[in-house]
Formats: structure tokens, sequence, C-alpha cells
């Protein structure tokens, strides 16, 4: 969010000077456009093209666009409608897909228009903890929406994470690669975003090592034995969200990777295989994660039935022992005067000497039987 704060401030003071060199702006469509925009610049062979007076507003640039070729592309993050509606109505995108760039919390698609792909990305980014716990947040998701059109890219960003300047520079350090216009970049935030899924899967595999260690390792005595099913149950919420980013993004890297399409250079559609191929075997280990994480979550609950059911044959063994002399005591304290023995000598230690070989004779077998 501080990398946005610093980039909206860079563009705010550059529209002063923007209307002292072309005038006041010409909506207040355009002036609430502004509010959102992050970055906007049009590129041509593979280079970006600044101005003297600073960043251009998306009109302006769409206009050089026209007027000289190349392509313009805008990012924004979190607009509003009324900052959306300007852009929307100069590149004319269809209001089904402007609807879902505002509202955001959708799934991972790719949609076709009759001038433009809008495709959309959930960006995924490991949260770094001590350990698991059953509160623990370890994943958080974003959205990336992306408009390709013949001469225009459009990125619109939600969530505090997932920030595209660090590509953007990269990209403007390949001018081959970016000369091939807007499908260019869509392929280089697919792969982006894909690279994100690799980083998390990883280290959601070192959790999942993790709580399986505990669970299934011995435990110390005196210590707890196994993990919290809280925890398990955490990390497999984390592992769910985050196989939603994943798995509905497939189908669409095939479509754009085996489809020919007019918007995207057949040079750049070969490279969609790849990122296909890695959200492929993403998909493939986030499905196992969560069926390990049932298994483990299984195995854990069966141990505590185990324990439950050892500590409970540990009192029913003692509660046999103790039946004895309770008898025993039970039956002398009743006063008769007419009792085997009441009135021998030796009477009081004999009782007592049986009572506890009897104790012993139990608790041996008891032991010997692995109750105690």
């Amino acid at each position: 969010m501080s990398m946005i704060r610093d980039l909206r401030a860079v563009v705010r003071p550059s529209r002063v000077s923007l209307r002292k060199a072309s005038g006041p702006y010409e909506s207040t469509r355009e002036r609430a456009a502004a509010t959102a925009v992050v970055d906007c610049a049009v590129y041509r062979d593979g280079r970006r093209l600044d101005t003297e007076d600073g960043p251009l507003t998306p009109q302006d640039a769409m206009r050089r666009v026209r007027r000289d070729g190349g392509f313009v592309w805008i990012g924004l993050h979190e607009p509003t409608e009324a900052e959306f509606a300007g852009i929307a109505a100069e590149f004319g995108l269809h209001p089904l897909a402007v609807e879902d760039a505002v509202q955001a919390h959708q799934r991972p698609k790719l949609e076709r228009y009759d001038d433009s792909l809008f495709t959309v990305f959930k960006t995924v980014h490991y949260l770094e903890h001590d350990r698991v716990s059953s509160s623990s947040e370890i994943v958080e998701t974003g959205e990336v929406m992306c408009f390709t059109g013949r001469d225009f890219f459009i990125t619109v960003r939600h969530g505090g994470q997932g920030s595209l300047r660090a590509l953007r520079h990269r990209l403007q350090d390949d001018p081959e690669l970016l000369a091939k216009g807007p499908s260019a970049v869509l392929h280089a935030i697919a792969d982006h975003v894909v690279d994100g899924y690799i980083a998390v899967a990883d280290a959601l595999q070192d959790d999942i090592d993790e709580v399986e260690t505990k669970v299934f390792s011995p435990g110390r005595k005196g210590a707890p034995r196994g993990t919290d099913a809280g925890e398990i149950y955490q990390l497999k919420r984390e592992v769910l969200e985050f196989k939603r980013a994943v798995a509905p993004l497939l189908r669409p890297m095939q479509l754009l990777s085996e489809r020919p399409m007019r918007l995207i250079d057949p040079e750049i559609q070969k490279y969609f295989r790849d990122v296909a191929d890695h959200v492929a075997r993403v998909q493939e280990q986030v499905v196992g994660f969560d069926e390990l994480l049932n298994s483990i979550l299984q195995a854990n609950l069966a141990q505590a039935s185990v324990a439950q059911n050892e500590d409970m044959r540990k009192i029913t063994s003692w509660a046999a022992i103790i039946a004895v002399p309770t008898m025993v005591c039970g039956v002398y304290g009743m006063n008769f005067d007419y009792m085997p023995e009441t009135h021998w000598k030796y009477g009081y230690p004999v009782v007592l000497g049986v009572t506890v070989a009897l104790c012993l004779g139990i608790h041996r077998t008891l032991k010997r039987n692995g109750w105690l």
C-alpha cells in the first residue's frame, strides 16, 4: 500500500503541469479516472514514450496511440465505478467486464468480447509466521483484472499486494518482447502470477511437513501428544483458499495456448503453454496438499481416540485393583458377632496380607496384558 501511495503522489503533482500544458480536464469522468491511475504510458516499438509534462492521462495516451501507433498500458488500483467509467467509455470496454473489474471477488477466468479479452487472475501471497496455529492467516489473496485490446492494455488490481511495478520495469528492459504488443504484457502478468503460486506452494509444503511431523512424531513424557486439530483444520482452510485461486486458471491458460486468437501474437501464444504447464503442476500439488491434510487430520483424531482408550484402560485397571480392599473392608465393616476369624489373634494381619496379595496379583496380570 505504501508503494501505491508513493506512485499516486507522483501522479497527482504531474496533473498540475498537465493543466498548464493542455488546459483543464475535458470532463468530470477524466478527472475521476485519474485518481485511480497508478501508471499510464504509451509504448511504441517496445519502448516507453515519456513526455516532458509528466505522465499522460488515459485519454491523452490513447489519442497519441491512435495518431502515431503503438499501444497504451494503464494500471489502476481499486477504482470506483465513477473512476473507471471514463476509461471504459474511451476504450469501449464491455459493461459486464467493467462491472466485474470494479466489484472484484471474481474467480479466475477468460472472457472474449468483440474487440478485447478480459482475464482475471487471483494473486496469492504467503504470510510469514513463526508457527501454524488455529488462527494463523497463511495466504492472502488479491486480484488482477486485465483488458487486452489491439492497441491498449489495462490492469485493475484489488488487494494490498501484487504490485506490477517491478514487472513493468522488467518488461521495459526487454524492448524486443514488449514490441509484440499487449499480448506480451498479458503473458508476462500470467507468468508472474503463476510464479507466485509456485513460491506459495513450496512454503505451504514446509508448513504441512511441520504439522505432519508433530502428528506422527513420538510424544515425549509429559508433553502433549500430536498437535491440535484446530491447527490442521486452519491449514486446510488456507490450502482450500489457495486451491480456489489456482484450479480455475488452468482452463483459461490452456485456451490462450491452444486456440488462435487475433489479439494474441502467435509467437507469444507458444509461451502460454509453459504457463499452463506450471498451473497444472501447482494444481496437482494443491490437490495433494488437500488429500494429505485430510489423512493427517484423520490420523490425529485416531491418535486422540487411542489416547482416550489408553486412559480409560488405566482408570479401569486401577478401579479393579481398588475393588479388592473395598470389598474386604465392606465385609468386615458389617460388625456381626459371628464372622470368620474375628477373634483370632492373627486374623487382622492375615486379612491385610491376603488383600495386598490379591491386589499385587491383579496389578501384575493387568501390566502383563498392557493395560498398565
